[in-house]
């Protein structure tokens, strides 16, 4: 996903190629087209480079007419065929679809249509897991869309994605929550969160104006250490409760180019002691 205008421009086996050049050994893949030319692509990749596909994306069903997807109930063949083709382990869902938040209902019945779908994998040797963000936190009668679906899931069937940016996001401690999910969550998102303060040009204008959005909305993606997340206690944390990947994620650089800011994330993180992940 942060690299898909790479993707457009030179192409998935050149991205990948820079990625296994600046090593990084596994990558996740999310909104990329699953062409023939792009399955193939990734193929040779992993032949000449030995770089790991860790997981793709999976969704349940469509989602808008506008965004054709790859979905279970339409393509399941399709997509075990290209999991396999490509060695990959792990599918995630990356959010609830919009139209389900709001209605716990609507969620529950979600959760238990997903374990059928991981239940169904298990047998391909594949693992379903779940992508959160902060909205899966907010709550219904005192219980949040996120308990929901883990209540209505089997660990044997699915498991969870931990963004850690999210989880800050939504008001709690993402080490904390990767260690209540101990077993169940294999993959976890690192990305930091940064607090960017406003030109003070700017905020005063908008303030004198009565707009106080310049001073609340002041939350960004950040590379990782270029932030407020401890991320030697998360990472600590992952070790300690199994997870098995930690993929690199930024949803806006802002302005800066994709593989500098990974550049960014790798430095620092080596800086914190984990160059053995590289």
């Amino acid at each position: 996903m942060m690299l898909k205008d790479k993707v457009a421009e030179n192409g998935i086996y050149e991205t990948l190629k820079t990625l296994s050049g600046m090593g990084f050994n596994a990558v996740e893949i999310s909104q990329l087209d699953m062409s023939e030319e792009n399955v193939a692509a990734m193929e040779k990749a992993i032949q000449d480079f030995g770089i790991n596909i860790c997981s793709l994306s999976a969704y349940t069903q469509q989602i808008h007419p506008s965004f054709p997807v790859d979905s279970f109930d339409l393509h399941y063949d399709k997509i075990i065929s290209d999991a396999k083709r490509l060695n990959v382990e792990y599918l995630r869902i990356g959010m609830l679809p919009f139209s389900m938040f709001g209605d716990a209902e609507k969620v529950v019945q979600f959760a238990k249509e997903m374990d059928k779908w991981g239940e169904k994998l298990s047998a391909e040797g594949i693992k379903l897991f779940y992508h959160n963000h902060h909205l899966e936190f907010d709550k219904v009668d005192g219980k949040s869309y996120f308990d929901m679906l883990l209540e209505n899931t089997n660990p044997k069937n699915i498991g969870f994605e931990i963004d850690v940016h999210w989880i800050q996001r939504s008001g709690l401690n993402p080490v904390t929550v990767i260690e209540s999910l101990e077993g169940r969550a294999e993959l976890v998102h690192l990305k930091d969160f940064r607090i960017a303060t406003p030109d003070p040009e700017a905020m005063m204008g908008a303030l004198a104006k009565g707009d106080m959005s310049v001073f609340f909305n002041a939350i960004q993606f950040a590379e990782i250490g270029e932030g407020n997340l401890d991320f030697k206690a998360i990472i600590e944390a992952c070790e300690r409760t199994g997870v098995k990947y930690l993929p690199i994620e930024q949803d806006d650089t802002y302005g800066r180019d994709p593989f500098e800011s990974l550049q960014i994330s790798m430095d620092n993180l080596k800086a914190l002691g984990f160059s053995e992940y590289f």
